[in-house]
């Protein structure tokens, strides 16, 4: 007996395979009411693991002993014997390396030096004043004298190591008197560091000598060991003796500016004669005014600031005196804002950018471990009254030292005193420091804790003033953009009005430049953030304007933000807003360079239009849907995600009008769309997907024709599916057996063409899945089973299932008493069978293929009459799986009818 398909009662077989159904008490998707568990305690000890969840309020007590542990185990650990020096050089050292980088050494320029100074020291006086007088300038590269200040740094370690300490206090002289050239300020900072550093490498040895003596006699025995916070008192003569030489030869240097280094850099040596040093460093504050250099005397406080801080107490009134020494130097070199038509001159806006980075270690210092309440007298003494009446009186202020101010004031503090802060910026109106950039700085500190500042509505007031003032864009936006938290947090949209309208009257005088698109950038993402509906944020003053006139990444940026807020939550459904977003999308598109841009580059922004395109909803207007579609396919195609979502959307609308009882012609309209749209997809395999998700919304709606033309435009995919890439990975694999299953399972529904056969397109799948080297044999099975499948379903006299459409007949009444259907059905199937064990051999895994062999088994079982030829292929693929599995398993096993 050959190849017969069996008959099947599709309704009889549903009945069978029903679930008893039973009558529930509850509903299964209502909310269950549960009974307190009762949960038997165990004898655990207290410090046992706690399930936080078994919290009864959903809360985890947590006991202050636990907090303080943690905040002790979160510190970091200090050496026990640490000291102030220790601390101190580990403050100063990242400051040096920052100062370093700040300005680096250039190899073209060359310092003028003396020719004695980078030589090695000779016997003789101390201090030759008259050969240090008299002596040759030289001319040298400042790489050279880097490599020179490395060899006298060598030097005087190898003096000192020989015991002879004079050459190495000369040769010390002749480093300190280095810090007196300034010929080339921007190697100065350079020259500063490694001079201090030999500087420090003096003050060490002496520092361990003096030490050594108090601690041991010269015969090398014991005196006592000293502790960090020793007193004069434990000091012995000797050791005492030894420490007054050694400042004595540190006095008869006759120039003033090494003198006052060498004793800075034995500065610590002091604890050994006196426990209280404040007459020492003010003694010294007092030496640096006759610095007349303005380089060398800021230089010369900041080492002296930074030597202070190894001593173990010190007030800081020094400090004061060191800064306000700074700003008078400052007046002198600033004039007030109003008497020069620029702000600086060249050579002045560079000495101060040298003398800046001692401005902000000096203030670092002033405000490091300053308790609260003494904050407002440290102002007074800096001239900085924040007391509106002092303030008015006496303001010396200078923009600079502000500016440090500010960054060092507690945020506490400048929240209490916005307003009479702002008045102290007004104040400072020398030419040292921009004054919008005071006023910036201010803003972001306060936008640390909006919620504390005080007297808000009169900041605000106060900023506007001064944004009147300002003429210039760029100011106009810094100042702007620094207090704009501040007006978003406290709802005042009328601000923000004025702000955008302040803007925009400045663009439209001068050219954004990009400083100014990047001050932009930030401002419009404050606001698009803040704001939940778009609706608002288009209403804005001026909003679309400025966004027409931003260019470049700036305005990307912002339009990709703006159509992601947009399209974030609900569908967009107002006519004006979808076009306003439609013409933010196209400049947004127009912006990305797709041919030099990398893929990671432009995929985010594509992402966000595809979604917005997504998202717009015209409710029951389908046909200005279709147009906003067919405009969005010619604007955006590039985007290949966005041509997949027209189509699926192109779809939706379709159905959405067969439910309606829409015209035939809006639905054509919308298939023939997609017919346009699916080939500029690039991706074969997609528009397989796109070609049979299309071909069921045709069938869904009878359209015969169209179901045709799509179907056979999928069968071209496959034949064109090889030529798409080299490479193709598992998922993409996969998504081809899983669109061919649905090929066929989709067959099932469409009418065969009479002149063509039925198993026309079938015969392509076969041909495909035999052609193609790459389909893997277990993919093979799942195709082959579902040609099989399809075969069985179409030879019987009802089918399984119909398309929804009464106008789509099924095959079984378009091949009524068609003797060849059923043999042409019979034909392909044999083909198959035959082939079906080969195909399950060649699977290299053994257990996939004893499971392939139980699937193809399994579909012959069901779909033909146990005639010789299917029980043949059955008896030889159950053979496989037995060789493949266990045979323990169940489905081994004879079962018995019962």
């Amino acid at each position: 007996m050959g190849l017969e398909f069996r008959r099947r009662d599709y309704r009889a077989e549903e009945q069978a395979h029903l679930l008893r159904r039973t009558h529930a008490d509850n509903h299964p998707l209502s909310s269950p009411s549960f009974s307190p568990l009762q949960v038997e305690e165990s004898n655990c000890r207290k410090d046992d693991f706690s399930d936080p969840l078994r919290a009864t309020d959903g809360t985890t007590e947590i006991s202050a002993d636990d907090i303080q542990n943690e905040h002790i185990n979160s510190e970091p650990t200090v050496p026990r014997d640490s000291s102030a020096q220790l601390r101190a050089r580990k403050e100063w050292t990242p400051f040096k390396k920052i100062l370093m980088q700040r300005f680096p050494v250039s190899k073209s320029s060359s310092v003028s030096m003396g020719s004695n100074l980078l030589v090695k020291g000779t016997k003789g006086e101390l201090d030759d004043q008259k050969m240090f007088e008299e002596e040759d300038v030289k001319v040298i590269s400042q790489q050279e004298c880097l490599s020179k200040l490395q060899e006298l740094k060598d030097e005087i370690n190898r003096s000192w190591s020989a015991d002879d300490r004079v050459t190495s206090l000369r040769l010390s002289i002749k480093v300190a008197r280095l810090l007196t050239e300034t010929s080339v300020i921007q190697f100065y900072p350079t020259l500063f560091i490694l001079a201090t550093d030999i500087m420090d490498l003096l003050g060490d040895l002496v520092w361990n000598r003096i030490k050594r003596k108090a601690e041991f006699t010269e015969e090398g025995g014991y005196i006592c060991s000293l502790p960090d916070n020793f007193k004069e008192s434990d000091i012995c003569f000797d050791a005492k003796e030894t420490c007054n030489n050694w400042f004595s030869k540190i006095g008869s240097v006759r120039e003033l500016l090494p003198r006052i280094y060498l004793e800075l850099a034995i500065l610590p040596c002091w604890r050994f004669l006196d426990n209280h040093h404040e007459d020492v460093l003010q003694r010294l504050v007092m030496m640096t005014r006759g610095i007349a250099d303005p380089l060398a005397s800021a230089y010369c406080r900041l080492y002296l600031v930074q030597c202070a801080q190894r001593l173990p107490e010190h007030d800081t009134g020094f400090l004061i005196t060191c800064m306000n020494d700074i700003k008078l130097l400052l007046l002198r070199l600033t004039p007030a804002r109003e008497a020069v038509d620029r702000d600086l001159s060249g050579t002045s806006e560079v000495l101060l950018t040298l003398i800046e980075p001692t401005i902000e270690y000096i203030v670092r210092c002033l405000f490091k471990d300053l308790r609260q309440m003494e904050i407002n007298d440290m102002l007074l003494a800096l001239g900085m009254a924040i007391n509106p009446s002092i303030l008015s009186e006496n303001c010396s202020c200078v923009s600079i030292i502000l500016h440090y101010v500010l960054k060092e004031l507690p945020i506490g503090f400048i929240c209490c005193n916005a307003l009479e802060i702002l008045h102290l910026v007004e104040c400072a109106k020398d030419s040292s420091f921009l004054q919008s950039l005071n006023f910036k700085l201010l803003g972001h500190r306060l936008c640390e804790r909006v919620p504390e500042v005080s007297k808000v509505l009169l900041v605000v007031d106060k900023i506007f003033q001064v944004l009147s003032c300002y003429d210039n864009l760029d100011a106009y936006l810094m100042v702007a953009d620094a207090y704009l938290d501040i007006i978003l947090e406290s709802h005042l949209g009328t601000y923000l009005n004025v702000i955008l309208d302040g803007i925009f009257e400045r663009v439209r005088d001068e050219k954004i430049g990009e400083n100014e698109l990047v001050i932009l950038q930030s401002i419009f993402s404050k606001i698009v953030a803040h704001f939940a509906n778009i609706e608002h944020i288009l209403a804005l003053n001026h909003f679309l304007d400025i966004l027409d006139m931003m260019r470049g990444s700036s305005r990307n940026v912002i339009s990709t933000q703006i159509l992601s807020m947009a399209a974030r939550n609900s569908q967009i459904r107002d006519p004006t807003v979808i076009e306003v977003l439609l013409e933010i999308a196209q400049a947004l598109y127009d912006g990305l360079d797709f041919s030099n841009m990398r893929k990671d580059d432009y995929q985010h922004p594509s992402h966000v239009i595809a979604r917005f395109v997504y998202m717009v909803d015209h409710g029951t207007q389908l046909e200005s849907h279709l147009r906003f579609l067919a405009q969005c396919r010619g604007a955006f195609s590039s985007i290949s995600e966005l041509q997949e979502i027209l189509v699926h959307s192109s779809n939706n609308l379709a159905v959405r009008a067969m439910r309606d009882g829409n015209s035939c012609n809006f639905i054509k309209s919308c298939l023939a769309f997609n017919e346009v749209t699916i080939p500029a997809i690039p991706t074969n395999l997609r528009q397989l997907n796109l070609y049979l998700e299309t071909a069921e919304v045709a069938l869904l709606g009878g359209f015969i024709s169209h179901t045709d033309g799509l179907i056979d435009a999928a069968v071209n995919c496959l034949q064109n599916v090889d030529s798409v890439n080299g490479t193709r990975s598992m998922e993409d694999l996969s998504l081809l057996v899983s669109l061919l299953c649905k090929l066929c399972c989709m067959l099932v529904m469409v009418p065969g063409n009479l002149e063509q056969g039925v198993t026309r397109i079938p015969k392509h799948i076969l041909s495909l899945i035999e052609s193609q080297s790459w389909i893997l044999p277990r993919m093979k099975i799942n195709v082959l089973s579902s040609v099989i499948y399809l075969s069985a379903a179409l030879s019987q006299n009802q089918l399984p299932y119909h398309a929804v459409s009464g106008q789509v007949i099924g095959n079984y009444q378009l091949y009524f008493d068609v003797p060849s259907y059923h043999q042409e059905l019979l034909s392909l199937s044999g083909v198959i069978l035959q082939g079906l064990v080969n195909v399950v051999m060649q699977e290299s895994s053994v257990a996939v293929r004893g499971k392939m062999a139980l699937e193809a088994c399994n579909c012959i079982a069901s779909s033909f009459v146990m005639s010789d030829e299917a029980l043949e292929a059955c008896s030889k693929l159950m053979e496989i799986a037995k060789s493949c599995l266990s045979t323990g398993l169940d489905f081994f096993r004879p079962r018995s009818r019962t």
